[in-house]
């Protein structure tokens, strides 16, 4: 009876609808939201079928093999450990009646299709999933560059202690410090949490 209630106040159909904020308590997707560790949904598109959940920290996927069935298939993806890319989002026609939205995170893509009527909402998450994209790609390609210069660096001072035998105890104290060093850049540059960017560019 609860299922036929929200759907009905939800607005489902096969195609997605975007959910606001005061009806997130109305989806099954936040019973898997980790709120004790101020996980937050951001964005939510729903069918009658599957549940889109954006929170800070993941996408939550609630897949459902048939609008008729209830069995569903719970993903988790999260931003950190599946880097976002190739959003995009393709706009109506003149007879359509969705709109759709395209990414990819890691090796699995997605394509949601959404009523069209909420074109100005997805526009909103098209420059979120955007924006997670460049700041991933950008932190990536930062990482990549602190590990070049520390292996550089550690090559070097190995060469020096094979010959100097003065150096090896600072050259294994040095080795250390790096080491410290580089876990402390990937801690600055593996963001796990971007509600900073959906505070920013979701609006309702």
């Amino acid at each position: 009876m609860f299922g036929k209630v929200a759907a009905d106040i939800l607005g489902l159909s096969d195609v997605g609808s975007v959910i606001r904020p005061e009806n997130y308590d109305k989806v099954d997707a936040d019973d898997y939201v980790m709120h004790e560790d101020q996980e937050k949904i951001y964005f939510l598109i729903k069918s009658k079928s599957d549940e889109y959940c954006f929170t800070n920290q993941a996408l939550i996927h609630l897949d459902g093999t048939s609008a008729a069935s209830k069995k569903r298939t719970l993903r988790r993806y999260a931003y950190a450990a599946f880097p976002i890319s190739n959003v995009s989002l393709e706009t109506a026609g003149t007879v359509d009646l969705d709109v759709e939205i395209k990414f990819t995170m890691g090796s699995t893509s997605y394509s949601i299709d959404v009523n069209k009527k909420f074109l100005e909402e997805l526009k909103d998450l098209y420059k979120a999933l955007l924006k997670i994209s460049e700041i991933s790609r950008e932190n990536e390609v930062t990482l990549g560059f602190a590990q070049q210069s520390l292996e550089l660096a550690s090559s070097t001072l190995s060469r020096m202690a094979k010959t100097e035998g003065d150096l090896v105890t600072g050259f294994k104290e040095l080795n250390q410090q790096a080491f410290n060093w580089l876990v402390e850049t990937r801690k600055q540059y593996s963001v796990k949490d971007f509600g900073f960017v959906f505070e920013r560019y979701i609006n309702y």
